[in-house]
This record gives structure tokens, sequence and C-alpha cells, in this order.
């Protein structure tokens, strides 16, 4: 598959610098750093898991107490 891109000239030079050093194709430099990015992002877990735990096991029960609270809180900024 064939696509263009736009890249900032500083990142084209990189690419460039790092393709000519090590005898390759400017593309082959793309693709590898592309591919490296994307397997390295899929390793990582989403960040919203575990984002919520306040550590209390009673939030559930207390939820209009703590709403109530945050909102009196939040009108006071």
């Amino acid at each position: 598959m064939r696509t263009t891109i736009s890249i900032s000239d500083d990142l084209a030079r990189e690419l460039r610098r790092e393709a000519e050093m090590r005898r390759i194709s400017f593309a082959e430099v793309a693709r590898e750093a592309l591919q490296e990015h994307l397997e390295a992002a899929a390793a990582v877990p989403p960040a919203f898991i575990g984002a919520g735990r306040s550590g209390q096991r009673d939030t559930a029960r207390r939820a209009e107490e703590i709403l109530a609270r945050e909102w009196v809180d939040a009108r006071r900024l």
C-alpha cells in the first residue's frame, strides 16, 4: 500500500540522516518507526483502567453524599 503523509522539515531531516547512516531507504526507516510505535502502544494498557479507584469500598452506597459534597465544593471555585 502506498500513502502520503506530511511531516515537519526537522523530522524529515532526522529520518533522512538515519536512513543514510544505516544505508536503507527513507521509507524503510519511516515504516520501522511506525511499526515500533504501534507495537509499543499496544503493549501499554489503556490509561483509564483503574483510574477511578479511590480505595473506598462504600462509594456506591455513598454516591449521593459524595456528589452533593463535590458540587458544593465546585460552586465555591
